[in-house]
């Protein structure tokens, strides 16, 4: 090859070279231009979305229902609604969604991720939408107003189904049974799983099953002993608002629910005598949900509650309460009349009674009444015959669990009743209360006709029948 050959080839192997690098740099530089277009693009949208959220403008509207959104992939999600569409499948568990950020939330079901914390108490969550609805249980803000009657609401969906108690709309209905519409669509899921038995919610602990994801929180604090909701007036606490709610009203008399048929307002369905509510394995039935599921308990010898103090369970969270008051001897509960005070609210209700000489119970066979309900129940066992307490050493029967009581100490020896004085002991309190007027010389009874007083019921009974001469009857109460 001559010199003239060579160096033209050389020259062209290096304008071959020159030209490929030219042609990478412009490729480079087109690349980094549309990046640069693409993320000046993307910041305009940006800067476009947020504008919106002052203008309100919402410029994506779907072609189905007209609803109109600020963002074109909200709009996208939107319209899957309509078509069914579900494209973000779980590579878990199946399931599908029409949103991928929905999608990534759902996973951390599986992972177990709480990226999120309560800073004032700790607790983790999955959602930042979640945090930011549990920071207002610690805030009391209540940033849904009813444009009606002026109430706050913490949440959204909250708002929007004490709205339909206005608009008396129920626009939720069941296809099994047809008898039923529902305010919201989460009452008409959870109804419609008493047709189908599910219980999509299992405790980790005990792993009990629940069909609402809120009766599972609940459970849940059975074993944490967590109880969120605090007065601010006497800073006890408890596991539901609403309990808290109705504790409060202790402090402020308040009687929010009035009877249309008395105007009473401690009651509800005694007037139409409707109890709703049935036990399926003795059908005794019931006025109020609450207390089918408190007895439901009787039969399964579930008891969920346990006394911190002494390990004591019990199938009820109020007969827990009442049992704590007797290591506290705390009494809440006061008479505005007399100031005497008590521990349970019910024994409360029936003091007062003895002010006021009210007897709101009465029997339907013989128009008696009663001041406490307890006295009804066993006055009518004696038109019925009805003796539902058995003795399981004697197969005795009695009409009265208190009496049954006392009739199984024949059996055991059992006598927990301790005069302070001599330390003799008795099996009923009644024979102690005689027994310590021997000591006191207390004599409550007296004679009306010659006013001698005696310390027992009986010996009154036997000493009036010198006046009147009757045969004296045995047996008589002290």
């Amino acid at each position: 090859m001559s010199g003239a050959q060579t160096l033209r080839a050389l020259v062209n192997e290096r304008l071959a070279a020159a030209a490929e690098d030219i042609f990478v740099l412009i490729e480079r530089t087109i690349a980094e231009y549309e990046e640069e277009l693409c993320r000046s693009k993307q910041e305009n949208q940006r800067k476009q979305q947020h504008v919106r959220t002052h203008t309100g403008e919402k410029p994506f509207r779907c072609q189905t229902c007209n609803k109109t959104f600020t963002q074109k992939i909200n709009l996208d999600g939107h319209v899957r609604r309509h078509t069914g569409e579900k494209p973000y499948s779980c590579a878990t568990c199946e399931k599908t969604f029409t949103r991928k950020d929905l999608l990534n939330l759902h996973m951390r079901v599986h992972t177990g991720e709480r990226p999120f914390n309560c800073t004032v108490c700790n607790k983790t969550f999955n959602q930042k939408a979640i945090l930011n609805l549990h920071t207002r249980t610690h805030t009391g803000e209540k940033p849904f107003r009813c444009q009606t009657c002026n109430k706050t609401f913490t949440y959204k969906n909250s708002l929007a189904r004490h709205v339909r108690i206005h608009t008396g709309e129920k626009p939720y209905s069941c296809a099994t049974c047809e008898k039923k519409d529902f305010g919201d669509k989460s009452t008409l899921n959870s109804h419609m799983r008493t047709h189908t038995g599910h219980k999509p919610y299992s405790c980790t602990t005990c792993e009990k099953a629940f069909s609402r994801k809120r009766k599972l929180n609940l459970h849940m604090r059975t074993h944490t002993g967590e109880r969120p909701y605090n007065c601010t007036v006497c800073n006890k606490t408890f596991t539901q608002k609403g309990h808290l709610d109705t504790h409060m009203r202790v402090h402020t008399g308040e009687k929010p629910y009035s009877c249309t048929t008395c105007e009473k307002t401690s009651h509800k369905l005694t007037h139409t005598g409707e109890r709703p509510y049935s036990c399926t394995t003795c059908k005794k039935t019931f006025t109020r949900k609450d207390n089918l599921d408190s007895h439901m308990r009787v039969h399964t010898g579930e008891k969920l509650y346990s006394c911190q103090t002494c390990n004591k369970t019990f199938t009820q969270k109020i007969s827990l309460d009442k049992h704590v008051r007797t290591h506290t001897g705390e009494k809440p509960y006061s008479c505005t009349t007399c100031k005497k005070t008590f521990a349970r609210k019910d024994v409360l209700g029936s003091h007062i009674r003895t002010h006021t000489g009210e007897k709101p119970f009465q029997c339907q066979t013989c128009n008696k009444t009663f001041t406490h309900k307890t006295s009804l129940d066993r006055h009518v066992r004696r038109h019925t015959g009805e003796k539902p307490y058995n003795c399981t050493a004697c197969n005795k029967t009695f009409n009265q669990k208190g009496i049954l009581d006392i009739h199984m100490r024949t059996h055991t020896g059992e006598k927990p009743y301790n005069c302070t004085a001599c330390n003799k002991t008795f099996n009923q309190k009644c024979i102690l209360d005689i027994h310590m007027r021997t000591h006191t010389g207390e004599k409550p009874y007296s004679c009306t006709t010659c006013e001698k007083t005696f310390a027992r019921k009986s010996t009154l009974a036997h000493h009036r029948t010198t006046h009147t001469g009757e045969k004296p009857l045995s047996g008589a109460e002290d």
